[in-house]
Order: C-alpha cells, then structure tokens, then sequence
C-alpha cells in the first residue's frame, strides 16, 4: 500500500484538484507500464485513508478510470488494472514527458427549417438558450464595427474565436493545442469538404461506422471517395475486423465518445489500435466529437486526440448541439505539421462563416456563459431524457425497450421483434413525428446485421403532459401497424 501512495505523489498546493491527480497518477502509471494489467488496485477506503482524502476524491478517481477503460471494477473482488490491456501495448500520453504549445488568451431552427418537429434528432434545447444575453453580446459587436472589421475576415477564422476554443478544449476536453491549429467552419459539412479537399483525393478508401450518420456517407461517396463499412459493436467501431478487411484505407470517420446512433464509446484498446494503424500507414482519423459535451454519468469522456501522439488524429467539434444550429459553425483542429497545408486550402476556400457570428461566439465563450449554458443544459436534458423514458416504459411496454446511454442528446429505443424500425419511422413521420430508423443509417453497401430500433430527440420536450401526448401518438402508430 505504501508503493501505491508513493506512486501517486499528490500536490496539496497544486490548482489541480485531488481527484484529477489520482486519477493522472494511475493513468500515467498503466500508460507507462508501472502497474500491469490484472494488477489489484488499493480498495476506496484504503487508499483514501492511505493518502488522506474522502472517499468521495478516490471514488471519483476511479470512476473516471474505470469509464475510460484503464480500471475495471470486479464488484466485491475488487478493482483491476484491466485485463483488455494486456495484449494492447499502450502509447505514450502528451503528459508523459511531451512538451505542449503555448496558448496565448486574447479576450479582445427547426425542422423545415422552421419549428423543431416533436422529436426532431440533432437540436439543442432551442426554448431555454439565453436569447437575451446572446442579443446584447450581437448587439455589442454591432456597435463596435470598424472600418477595418468590414473587409474581408481572416480565411482560417477570427483569432479571438480560434483562441477561445483552444482555451475551451485545454479546459473541457483534456488537450492543448495552439490556436493556429483551429480551423473555423461554416457546419460539419463544411468541416468534411475541407478535410477531404486537403489531405484526401478522390478514389481514396476510407472507414465508416456502419450503422453511421448518413450525411457522412453522403459527401464522402459525392467527394468520390470509397467508403468501406465497419460494424459496431458494444466497445465501438471493430477496428480489428477493419484492419484485417481493409488495411490500406487511407482514412477514418468514427465517433469514438459517443458513437452516432447506437452510443457506445470506442473501447481503450480499440483506441490504440485505431491510432497504431492510422501511425503505421500514415493514414487519417477524422475524430466527430458531435455532443460528448452532454454526458450524464461522471466526467465526459476523453477525445481520441487526446492519445494521439503521431498527429494522425483531425478533431472536428460544432457548436450547432451546444448552442443553436443556425450558427452554422464548426470547428477543425489538426496537427501542427498540417496547418500550413491547410492554410493555404483556406486561401482559396476562405472561411464562410461570418465574423460577426464568430466574434460574438467568442465572446460567448470569454465571458463564461457558454460554461454555464453547457451546465445548465446537463441537468435539464437528464429530466428530459427520463421524462421520455417513463412515457415510454408506461404506454409501451412490450414493444420498445429504451437503451441506458451515458450521454448524448438522442434516445435509442430497440423495437420487438414483431415490429419493423422503418416501418414504424416512417409511419410515425406521415403524423408529424421526427422519429428516425437505425437500419435507416446502415451503409448501403453494409454487410452487418440491421438493428431493429428508433431514434427519438429528446432535448424539446418540456413537460410530462406534452411528452404524454406525443408518446401516445406513437403507440397509435405502433398499434395501427399491430391491427395489419
């Protein structure tokens, strides 16, 4: 027990809290081969008594750990370095011995494009955004035109904006970047073009989750590339499967926190293995980091470019599921070796995102409210989630059984097997209801087994009465269908 809390090397006086030192701590000690795989870590109680802390501090620790797929609880057995790491030789961290860049601070909708439908995928809460603040941060920056801020704006985005972001992802997502590795986007679809036209070139093959979001497989066949469906599974995308079917993709789309829709996370040892090939053919990995922002069950998952060592990673994140959609804005970050590359793709594409869109975000951003929105909108997207949850457990029973997820701003819900998802979806869509298929999402050329389940947004119910009354036109559908 002693070698353990020596091991730990807690800094009392550091800004850092407790909790994330343990937790560090262990993780660098697994990275680096200190602790192996099988090895039984100290109970909560002692090493808490050990080191001098709550129970609380090392049972947040080592929930962290345990999410992330470092540690694995064994109920009363106890808790293990996990066992998946055993034939899955780990990759060195950015905080183990890596020298980071500097970031310098500078703090100078709807369906039909419309209404949001009931249960309409992909939309923030739109009725409790902070309307008020955001007009007066708009209205500011109106006020302090310039002359020179009527020419034409950066290509690549506003500083302000690509700094602000850097700070946020040092902060909320686990990595350091410099703010020149930021690209500003007009959207995800934007984000794509912009991948694809700088480090891609038609017939390229490259990996998609199967099932997947379908715009994805949209601009990536209208790009002139070569998907190759990979299936899901419970730890995430098979990457093994893929290597061996497809070793010389040239790419990867996946979203590895929250995998889009069946909402598993990519598994710790699939990560490695993932960033390992990508390493080993010098391919990409386009990271969709889509709303790992809304995780209901401990600290939001670490991004895949957090482990990424040999810069093969291009994390994408928008603001559209944490803000509003009609933003229209996205943002690229690369590897310091790409930036030059791709800023001169911006050169000639500029950015189409306007800079008074992307001021005022930054602003949003500076002054905290962004942080507390995001805050705000965890809490209530829990009630939401389990308002939807009660309604369908309650009218439906027999024929739906919701999926427990961790986070994420839709609901999985598996049909029996009496009934078929597409038929249901679109039933349920000609009487105004935005469900959605997942054999809907599979790869047209996909050879995996078809899931049997829908997909419902769950962010724009605001009472029980009105979830009720939605869920009941549901169970309609469901028993017309039933009836023959």
């Amino acid at each position: 027990m002693s070698n353990f809390s020596h091991l730990l090397k807690l800094d009392r006086q550091h800004n850092e809290p407790v909790y994330r030192q343990i937790y560090q701590r262990i993780k660098e000690a697994i990275v680096q081969g200190t602790l192996l795989p099988d090895t039984r870590v100290p109970s909560v109680r002692a090493l808490a008594s050990e080191v001098g802390v709550a129970r609380g501090t090392v049972e947040n620790a080592y929930g962290q750990l345990i999410a992330e797929g470092f540690l694995q609880s064994r109920g009363q057995g106890g808790t293990y370095v996990s066992a998946q790491l055993r034939d899955a030789p780990l990759l060195p961290l950015n905080i183990v011995g890596q020298p980071e860049p500097t970031i310098t601070l500078n703090h100078s909708l709807s369906a039909n494009r419309g209404m949001a439908r009931p249960f309409q995928l992909g939309l923030p809460a739109l009725d409790v955004f902070p309307r008020a603040q955001w007009g007066k941060i708009m209205a500011k920056q109106l006020h302090h035109l310039t002359a020179t801020s009527l020419g034409h704006p950066p290509a690549a985005g506003l500083p302000a904006l690509r700094e602000s972001i850097a700070h946020y992802l040092q902060l909320s997502r686990g990595f350091s970047c410099h703010p020149s590795q930021v690209f500003i986007c007009a959207g995800y679809q934007s984000l794509l073009d912009l991948v694809v036209n700088t480090v891609l070139k038609p017939g390229d093959c490259g990996w998609l989750e199967d099932p997947g979001y379908p715009a994805t497989q949209q601009l990536i066949r209208e790009a002139g590339l070569i998907p190759h469906p990979v299936n899901v599974d419970g730890d995430g995308m098979d990457v093994i499967t893929a290597i061996n079917d497809c070793p010389q993709a040239r790419f990867a789309i996946i979203t590895p926190a929250h995998q889009s829709p069946l909402g598993v996370a990519l598994s710790l040892a699939r990560r490695i293995a993932l960033l390992e090939w990508a390493e080993q053919q010098q391919s990409w990995i386009i990271e969709d980091d889509y709303d790992s922002e809304f995780r209901y069950q401990g600290r939001p998952l670490p991004p895949l470019k957090s482990l990424d060592r040999h810069g093969r990673v291009l994390y994408a994140g928008t603001f559209s599921k944490v803000m509003f959609p009609a933003l229209r804005l996205a943002y690229l970050v690369v590897p310091p070796e790409l930036v030059a590359v791709f800023n001169h793709r911006c050169q000639l594409r500029s950015c189409a995102s306007p800079p008074l869109i992307q001021a005022s975000v930054a602003e949003f951003i500076n002054q905290g409210h962004f942080y507390r929105h995001l805050k705000r909108m965890r809490h209530l997207y829990v009630e939401r989630r389990e308002m939807l949850t009660a309604s369908l457990e309650r009218q439906l029973a027999g024929s739906v059984r919701v999926e427990q997820q961790a986070g994420g701003i839709q609901l999985l819900a598996q049909l029996a097997s009496r009934l078929v998802d597409s038929e249901v979806a679109a039933r349920a869509q000609s009487q105004g209801l935005a469900i959605e298929a997942v054999s809907d999402w599979a790869l047209e050329n996909g050879r995996h087994p078809r899931r049997n389940a829908l997909l419902m947004g769950f962010t724009n119910l605001t009472s029980v009465a009105e979830t009720d009354l939605l869920v009941a036109r549901l169970a309609a559908v469901i028993a017309a269908i039933a009836e023959g």
